[in-house]
């Protein structure tokens, strides 16, 4: 705000949906007044002609300084934006050519670069990883104290107890607080950020073809802290994380400031379109004309209740795209050359997988897709079913709360009680259990006469688990289960930081027709116990989180 460089902007603030040589010469193309670039000694302080002005170290590629309209709004705690937590010593070009300003970062086998375009008030990141020299990939932009206020769930500005390691605090109404808490997947946002006073600082992100994690990832949005804010671009995090790393050029993610709307949705990954980009030179950068769109004309043996999403996944780059809710086509445009595993997800439970290539500038168009009745397991008759198969915990007892909050948040219903089939048996079932919470839950159920004299096949879903936590049943006290074997999860925490993604599983029961009643007056009783050599105490202890239970016919 004009002649305001030292007054923070007050008060409101949301989050929406969501080799360069420096000194090259002017090429003639009329610019913004005022756009260009200078150098200060320690920075480069890049103009954009509009109304912002950043600064780049010289030294090190941090972003030191983001000027908009007069005021600073870079920096809390005495650090700069950058990758990771800084990179540290780097070296740091400029370059102009025509309308655009290009600055490039390289550490080690990492570069990152920063583009200005002429007249807008954005600022336009790539990030190029070779390795794992660098552990994570994330951009962070720190954001002043005061510039904005937030008690969103990824906030910890209100919440002053930590409860858990140091990223989940507790607020003094019992509610909790983490940057972890997004409440979104990657595939529901575009864009993350503020507006206050007129001002809106967003982070649009990339199409994330190098990240990992599959569209329903989720991962650190935006925080705000008692020394102030950050938005962040998340590449690669190892937090519940289920792909391994993927490496190259990722971008371009875009730092966007407005008069306090969201931005614009031109910048949005799937319509955002660099051809301004295409001749900057920059190493694995692939214009539109090297890339690829795969489309499909329908799928067939949808259960409609569910969105499907169909993914392109492969060890390079992966993409995502939703099924029209009417026919199930779809269209994932955008796609590197190469060959994928295309996935056609329910929900989040994968029910079809096939392969696909994709050749630059070509269209790889697939008849309808049939998914087989046996690849959806709701398919499947059942004498009882708790939840439903959709590779989410959606429905269960605290689920919704559970993407935003610590399981002890005030909120949060009890985690014990026992389970009535044909009494609200869903909304009674925890989403989550643990060994040393809420293990050897009951579930009460009546059999037919004609039921009780087969055996029966008694299946748990889960989406993910934590330090090896899986169930094993005991049925009337009379037969109990093996202890399964452990899949393969995420070996990070899940159930406590936002995110029940991890690998679907299916673990199956074959209990015998002894262990049943037999009176079908008398209840059946299941006991579920979590069993895990693993883990620590309380809600650190092993666990899982479960998609569905069902006794099958």
């Amino acid at each position: 705000m004009p002649g305001s460089a030292n007054r923070p902007v007050r008060r409101r603030a949301f989050v929406l949906g969501a080799t360069a040589a420096a000194g090259a010469a002017l090429t003639g193309t009329a610019h913004a007044a005022g756009f260009g670039w200078t150098d200060d000694g320690s920075d480069y302080v890049v103009d954009t002609g509009a109304q912002l002005v950043f600064k780049v170290s010289k030294s090190t590629g941090d972003l030191t300084s983001l000027v908009y309209r007069g005021t600073e709004y870079q920096g809390y705690g005495g650090m700069n934006s950058h990758i990771e937590s800084g990179l540290g010593a780097s070296t740091v070009n400029i370059r102009q050519s025509g309308s655009t300003i290009l600055v490039s970062v390289t550490h080690g086998t990492l570069r990152h670069y920063y583009a200005a375009r002429s007249g807008e008030n954005n600022v336009y990141l790539w990030t190029d990883k070779a390795d794992t020299s660098v552990s994570a990939t994330r951009y962070i932009v720190r954001v002043k104290k005061g510039a904005f206020l937030n008690d969103e769930p990824d906030s910890y500005t209100y919440a002053p107890t930590a409860i858990e390691a140091s990223d989940v605090f507790r607020k003094p109404d019992g509610q909790t607080r983490s940057k972890h808490y997004s409440k979104r997947r990657v595939m529901d946002y575009d864009h993350i950020g503020w507006s206050a006073g007129g001002v809106g600082l967003w982070m649009v992100r990339s199409n994330h073809e190098k990240a990992s994690g599959g569209p329903f990832y989720r991962s650190l949005l935006r925080h705000q802290s008692a020394d102030g804010g950050g938005l962040y671009e998340i590449l690669y995090y190892g937090q519940n994380q289920t792909e391994n790393q993927r490496f190259g050029l990722q971008g371009p993610y875009v730092i966007a400031f407005t008069d306090g709307g969201a931005p614009s949705s031109a910048l949005f990954p799937g319509t955002l379109t660099t051809p301004w980009a295409d001749s900057l030179g920059i190493p694995g950068y692939v214009p539109a004309s090297g890339r690829g769109k795969v489309a499909g004309v329908g799928i067939s043996g949808r259960n409609t209740a569910y969105p499907y999403t169909v993914g392109l996944a492969n060890a390079a780059a992966q993409y995502w795209g939703s099924a029209r809710s009417s026919d199930g086509y779809f269209s994932v445009p955008g796609v590197l050359p190469g060959t994928y595993t295309l996935t056609v997800f329910k929900g989040e439970l994968a029910v079809y997988t096939t392969s696909v290539s994709v050749s630059a500038g070509g269209t790889t168009t697939l008849n309808t897709i049939a998914i087989p009745s046996s690849n959806d397991p709701s398919n499947a008759s059942a004498i009882w079913r708790i939840g439903d198969w959709n590779g989410t915990p959606g429905g269960f007892k605290n689920a919704d709360l559970m993407t935003y909050a610590h399981p002890s948040d005030a909120r949060a219903a009890s985690w014990t009680g026992n389970v009535v089939i044909g009494n609200g048996e869903t909304a009674a079932f925890p989403c989550y259990l643990w060994k040393d919470v809420n293990s050897g839950i009951l579930v009460y159920f009546r059999l037919t006469a004609a039921q009780a004299a087969a055996a029966h096949t008694l299946r748990i879903g889960v989406t993910t688990a934590y330090a090896n936590g899986r169930p094993q049943v005991t049925v009337n006290d009379a037969w109990t289960s093996a202890v399964p074997s452990p899949p393969t999860q995420p070996n990070t925490r899940s159930l406590t930081n936002g995110s029940y993604r991890g690998n679907n599983h299916t673990f199956m029961y074959s209990v015998p027709a002894s262990a049943w009643k037999t009176d079908p007056g008398q209840y059946n009783v299941l006991r579920i116990d979590v069993v895990s050599g693993s883990g620590a105490t309380g809600f650190l202890s092993a666990g899982t989180a479960i998609d569905a239970i069902d006794l099958l016919a």
